[in-house]
This record gives C-alpha cells, sequence and structure tokens, in this order.
C-alpha cells in the first residue's frame, strides 16, 4: 500500500483494491483564517483527484473543500459514505456532482469489488460535529491502517475488531478557540494554553498507545494563519502572545513522541511518499530535502511569511465576497434563531441565561448601535428570544465583526462553531465554566439538526449502570460525550478525569469542573 500525503488531515493511498482519496483541503476556509500547513498548493490535485474512491470524513471545511472537490476531484469516484443521523454530507457532495456512494454502517467492515476491505467508524454526538466525525480503517492484503483524523472513537477494541493496525494517521493538534480569543491576565492564558497543548498531546498519546500500531503518521493539523492580524496564533513566540497559541507541530509532537519512546514517528508532509507494508514503512520520500524542511519548522517565521505573501490573492478573495451587514440585522437574528430556541429545551436550560454578542462594525441608522457603530444583543435562552441588550449582567460575552454574522445569515451557515468561531476573528469572555451548551447550540441553526441534538441529549449518558474506580462508585459512562470511565476514567482524591476529553468531576458533589451541567453520579465507598 503506497500513502501520498496532501497536507493537513488529508492523505492519498493507492492500494491493491483501488485509489482512495482522503479529506482533500487546500483553499483557505474558516472566514480565510485557517490554511493548511505546510504549503499544498503546489501539488497536482488534478492527478490526486484522479481516485476509483473518495472519503470525506465529515462537513468542517478543513477536511470538506468544495472548491477543491468540484474542481479537481473525479465525479466517478464512489464515495465512502459514513453513517450519519442526517444527509447533510451526502446532500453536499451531491450538489457537487458525485453521483456514486458507498453506504456504511458505523463498526462494520465492508468489502469493495476490489476486494478492498475497509471500515468506517462514525461518531454522532454533540460534540463530534454534531452531526458526525469518522475514522477510516483500509485492509487490501499488504496492509492494514486506521487514518483516524479528527476523531476520537470510544471504543478502541471496536476498532481493533477490524485487525492490528501496520500503520495509524492521527490528529495530535487541535481545533478550538480557547483560550486565544479570550480576555484574560496573559499569564493565566499561557497557562491555560500550555495545558491545553499537554492536553491534546496526551490525548493522542492514549490513542497511539491503545490503537497499538508500530507505525504512526500525525496528521489532521495544525493549520497556520496568514493573515496578518491573525498572523500571532502560529505560536512563534510572538511579543504580547508568547505562549498564548495551542497549536503544536508535526516537527515538536514527533520530538514529544521520541522523548516518551516511541520510535515509529513518520513526518508526512504534502507531497511525502511511503511504502507500507506488514509492520514496516519504506521508501519513506520527500518532496523537499532535509535543508528546506528544517526551514519549515526551525525557522519557521521566515517560511510563513513567504507563505503569507503567496497566500494573500486568495486570501483577499475570499474576504471580498463577505456580506455587508444590514440596519435589520436583528429582525434577520430573531427570524432564524429564535424559532430554534424553542426546540431546544436541553440546550437553552443547559445555557440557562442571556449571551451577550456585540456586533461591531454595523452601519449608521441601525437602531439601537451605539456611537463607535456596535450593535449589543442579548441572546435570551430563558426568554427564547434575541434583543437588544439592555445592561443585564451576562455570564458569556462575544465580541464579533457585523460582518461575519452577516454573512453566515446570507449563506444560512448551520454551524457557526466552525465557522466564525473557528475563525479566531472574535473576542470572548466568560464568569465561570466553560458552556458545551452554548456552543453546541451554535452548532445546530437548523431544525433537523436541534431535534437531532435534542433528542440525543434525552437518550443519552447515564444508563444505569455503574463500576468501581479507586475506593468510588461511579457511573459507567462519562456525562460529558458516554466514554466508558473504566477505560478513561482516572481518580485522584475526590476529582475524577475523563482523560478522553479532559473534563474533571467533583465525585463527592457530583458536579462537573469543565462545563455546566454534566452532573455526575457517584458515591464513596467504604474503606
Amino acid at each position: 500500500m503506497r500513502v501520498t500525503g496532501v497536507g493537513h488531515a488529508g492523505m492519498r493511498f493507492e492500494t491493491a483494491g483501488g485509489r482512495v482519496l482522503c479529506d482533500p483541503w487546500v483553499n483557505p476556509t474558516f472566514f480565510a483564517s485557517w490554511v493548511p500547513f505546510p504549503d499544498n498548493t503546489h501539488l497536482d490535485w488534478d492527478a490526486l483527484g484522479d481516485c476509483d474512491y473518495l472519503y470525506v470524513s465529515h462537513l468542517h471545511r478543513d477536511h470538506f473543500d468544495a472548491d477543491n472537490l468540484r474542481d479537481h476531484v473525479s465525479k466517478d469516484a464512489r464515495v465512502l459514505l459514513p453513517d450519519y443521523p442526517t444527509d447533510e454530507l451526502e446532500n453536499e457532495l451531491r450538489a457537487l456532482g458525485f453521483k456514486h456512494f458507498v453506504r456504511t454502517e458505523s463498526g462494520v467492515p465492508q468489502t469493495l469489488d476490489g476486494g478492498l476491505r475497509f471500515m468506517i467508524t462514525s461518531l454522532k454526538g454533540p460534540g463530534d460535529g454534531p452531526i458526525g466525525d469518522s475514522a477510516l480503517s483500509l485492509d487490501d492484503g499488504t496492509a492494514r491502517i486506521v487514518n483516524q483524523n479528527d476523531a476520537h472513537p470510544l471504543d478502541i477494541p471496536k476498532l481493533l475488531e477490524f485487525g492490528a493496525y501496520d500503520a495509524h494517521f492521527t490528529q495530535f493538534s487541535g481545533a478550538i478557540w480557547w483560550p486565544m480569543v479570550y480576555d484574560l491576565p496573559k499569564a493565566a492564558k499561557r497557562e491555560f494554553a500550555r495545558r491545553k497543548r499537554v492536553g491534546q498531546e496526551d490525548r493522542a498519546m492514549r490513542y497511539i498507545r491503545e490503537v497499538g500500531a508500530p507505525h504512526v503518521f500525525p496528521t489532521a493539523g495544525p493549520p497556520c494563519f496568514l493573515d496578518d492580524e491573525l498572523f500571532r496564533w502560529n505560536g512563534l513566540g510572538f511579543g504580547d502572545v508568547e505562549g498564548e497559541s495551542i497549536f503544536t507541530d508535526q516537527w515538536e509532537f514527533l520530538a514529544r513522541m521520541r522523548e516518551l519512546g516511541h520510535s515509529g514517528g513518520h513526518l508526512l508532509l504534502p507531497g511525502t511518499t511511503a511504502e507500507l507494508g506488514h509492520g514496516t514503512v519504506s521508501d519513506l520520500t520527500h518532496p523537499i530535502g532535509d535543508d528546506e524542511i528544517e526551514t519549515i519548522f526551525l525557522d519557521k517565521e521566515r517560511y510563513l511569511r513567504d507563505f503569507a505573501e503567496r497566500s494573500r490573492p486568495a486570501i483577499e478573495a475570499q474576504k471580498a465576497r463577505w456580506t455587508a451587514p444590514q440596519p435589520d440585522i436583528l429582525r434577520q437574528l430573531k427570524e432564524w434563531i429564535e424559532p430554534l430556541m424553542k426546540r431546544a429545551d436541553h440546550m437553552c436550560d443547559g445555557i440557562g441565561g442571556p449571551v451577550r454578542m456585540d456586533l461591531h462594525g454595523m452601519p449608521e441608522g441601525t437602531p439601537g448601535v451605539d456611537e463607535d457603530g456596535t450593535l449589543s444583543l442579548a441572546f435570551d435562552f430563558t426568554a427564547r428570544e434575541i434583543r437588544v441588550w439592555d445592561g443585564e449582567n451576562c455570564r458569556y460575552r462575544w465580541g464579533v465583526p457585523a460582518t461575519l454574522v452577516a454573512t453566515n445569515i446570507a449563506t444560512g451557515e448551520v454551524d457557526w462553531s466552525n465557522s466564525l468561531f473557528l475563525s479566531v476573528r472574535f473576542s470572548a469572555s466568560r464568569v465561570g465554566q466553560y458552556n458545551e451548551y452554548l456552543y453546541t447550540f451554535f452548532k445546530c441553526l437548523s431544525e433537523e439538526r436541534m431535534d437531532y441534538v435534542e433528542n440525543w441529549y434525552d437518550a443519552q449518558n447515564d444508563d444505569g449502570r455503574d463500576i468501581e474506580l479507586d475506593g468510588w462508585r461511579v457511573q459507567a459512562r462519562c456525562p460529558h460525550l458516554s466514554a466508558d470511565l473504566s477505560k478513561f476514567g482516572s481518580v485522584d482524591g475526590d476529582v475524577l478525569t475523563c482523560t478522553l476529553h479532559n473534563w474533571k468531576f467533583n465525585l463527592a458533589t457530583g458536579r462537573c469542573l469543565t462545563s455546566a451541567g454534566h452532573e455526575i453520579r457517584a458515591e464513596k465507598l467504604d474503606d
């Protein structure tokens, strides 16, 4: 089996049973903020897109690049379609011209006409999209691989039922805006960012150990930020934001793997090729020499400055397509979002109050706008309404360029967490804990998504089973995303940590220490 890196979570497998292209992303996304790192624009995308099978793991735009899929990927390719609760991924692919789909059942192996055996493990919880993330397993008789990309499968033994893997392609650098955009003291922001980097690395290493493949290719991150106003988030230690980026690059993570005694890590650059066999990786060839590779990772600022100049036209072209806000933006938001609030009792009750959104750059004449051109709105989740903010205290506050909200309204973007928020083109503050319900709500701005997630909350979490863990009787499933606490739970005193997503719970009180809500059922066992 031959693998070619195509950037970020993208790769192309040439197997005995056909050519499989995965997650081919090349164009700037998330409001022109994220760009694949390193640069992959030089690749022959028409040749890469000449494939037998296409696998798009999920709809996040650093995996689903509509322009690249439309312009360069063969429409004769058969799409290996994850088993998701809605048809959004299939519908968007059909709109691009794809017409051949192989339907799957999560965790069930299938064999294609050419003899290629594959399995897609689909995740369907609110934190996974919320309508999905997935991992792909392939076996052509010469090698067996798992492409985990961003997915965080809960049931590793089920993943391993496909067989022992020779190579593991996995995310190691996260995708989140915390704590970078938050109004925090600098020392606190640096410490939270450090914890986030360590947590992401630890999670990746846990999967690497659990999967047990002898060869590991760190993929699915990090992005780079080439717009001038965002360049500081590349993690280069710039002045006033030193240490505040959450992103670890491939070079750093491979060094971390070696520190922890894992010698089977491999660098996969755009254009890198390697031959995969049973327990082997051979003929690994990079498209550039060692000196150029060191420039990318060890002289990163110079590399990214040059990359930014090359990318400027593409970024400016995207920004030119953003929509100017209109004075009636409040009416537009009320008509769209208030009916969804009325369908979202779990999430609205979990948020439990008003959230303030300051829209900057509103036109003159907008009702309620201040002299600086800012319109402050209250998303009142208790009253299920959106209105002009009237001065009340709000635990959660966002400052957002109005043009980004106007663009999402114009395009009908149903997932603001994976458009506006991942752009890191906003500011945030909060009093108290992170609230998962809040950001999940803004991933679900359609009736189909909202109803699915509300029903999911109805059915999930505590199934009544208990386990014993370090002197405590605890519910068997994590209240966050139902991870098996017998595998992922770790107790220190009276604090339980679910190491899958690093959520923490006070076992004595049942309180979640990571997010509002999500209480755990637990009792101390007698000595």
